[in-house]
């Protein structure tokens, strides 16, 4: 539902040309998913598959069909790139199959992004975004941990594997299709969202051959105070676990008598006495606004950082100031703003070209402008549901 239009999007928002296939009827699952304006589903308003989908072309086949896989190989004749998320005995099932493919284009560069890869034993397996954060190790780290075992391990919101997994497929991608310029023939990339996600554990990998600890979010630290804490409208992420950065702190609480304690003489011994040291920050941090104390502990070089809600980044002067959010206009849907390019290049100006395909949209265009089908033949093929 996210990986390959999130790969494709990143593509299609630098230029490339993008048509997305769906099927018939119903379409992309995304388009079930939501948000909706004013919470009324709609297939033509979804706002994760207007996201997305921005700059593709949509057209609608039945590839399980001998018609619509005939249509589609034509179109995969004279493309650079087919990037899909199919499990994989969906692919078996259809024929969705690299060898077959480049017999009919050898330059053709295919990515094949699935929960666990092509090969190994859970090749087969399903997969949803919750059972891949779990395979992918980062459930594990984002729980309690053993000081915590009261606090389940837990996921982030939305579907932010597939994202991930996208991302990873872009590039890979990309790659390939420089080695198809090189070489003039393509390959069959493979990426398996477990292992982009799993790539992604940074040092908690060396934690467990090294020092015998599962890294995570709650469990206890060896340095303090590095914790999000509450302030009057908003958390702030507290850091100070160099000695010049406590001092600076201490300065901005107005130098308490308890800063001086022996318990917290060290940055060994606030994370000691974590505990205690908690509740004087909490006393102090609650009484003061996010941005108050940010700006304080800034002009300290206290490394002290916002945590920023959704209303915070919608009204950032400085995501507005660089053009971050973008407004598109849909002929259903209508307009709406979107988060744009993370990315500038200097020479090819990121743009929107078009909102996202209501479904079948392009049918015409590009089965009968591209591939020649004639209007009655489309016609036919929409009536017995290939297209």
């Amino acid at each position: 539902m996210v990986a390959a239009p999130y790969a494709t999007k990143l593509m299609a928002d630098l230029g490339a040309e993008v048509i997305k296939i769906e099927p018939p009827g119903v379409g992309d699952g995304s388009r079930q998913r939501g948000p909706f304006p004013g919470r009324v589903p709609h297939p033509e308003k979804s706002g994760l598959f207007l996201y997305l989908n921005a700059n593709k072309y949509g057209i609608t086949l039945d590839l399980a069909r001998p018609e619509g896989m005939e249509l589609f190989e034509r179109l995969v004749a004279d493309a650079d790139v087919l990037v899909h998320n199919l499990w994989p005995p969906e692919m078996d099932r259809i024929g969705l199959d690299f060898g077959r493919l480049t017999r009919v284009n050898p330059r053709l560069v295919m990515t094949s992004i699935t929960p666990y890869g092509l090969t190994g034993p859970h090749r087969d397996w399903r997969a949803e975004d919750l059972t891949l954060w779990c395979a992918g190790g980062i459930c594990a780290i984002n729980g309690g941990g053993p000081d915590h075992p009261e606090m389940p391990p837990l996921k982030t919101f939305g579907s932010q594997s597939g994202f991930q997994g996208g991302v990873h497929a872009a590039v890979a991608t990309l790659g390939a299709v420089m080695a198809a310029m090189r070489d003039g023939e393509g390959q069959h990339v493979d990426v398996s969202i477990q292992e982009a996600l799993a790539s992604q554990l940074e040092l908690f990998f060396e934690y467990w051959p090294y020092m015998g600890l599962i890294a995570n979010r709650l469990g206890r630290k060896p340095i303090q105070p590095a914790e999000a804490l509450q302030c009057k409208d908003g958390f702030l992420y507290v850091c100070c676990i160099e000695e010049h950065q406590w001092r600076g702190f201490v300065e901005v609480m107005g130098n308490p008598e308890w800063a001086d304690e022996e318990v917290f003489s060290d940055r060994f011994k606030r994370a000691q006495n974590w505990e205690a040291l908690r509740i004087f920050l909490e006393e102090y941090v609650s009484g003061q606004t996010v941005l108050e104390l940010y700006r304080k502990a800034q002009a300290k070089r206290v490394p002290f950082a916002p945590v920023s809600t959704m209303g915070d980044l919608l009204n950032s002067e400085h995501l507005k100031a660089r053009g971050f959010f973008v407004e598109i206009t849909h002929p259903v849907a209508g307009t709406y703003k979107y988060p744009g390019a993370p990315l500038k290049y200097g020479a090819t100006p990121w743009e929107i070209r078009m909102p996202a395909p209501v479904l079948g949209q392009h049918n015409e265009e590009i089965l009968g402008g591209r591939l020649g089908v004639s209007a009655a033949r489309l016609a036919e093929l929409k009536k017995v549901g290939v297209i």
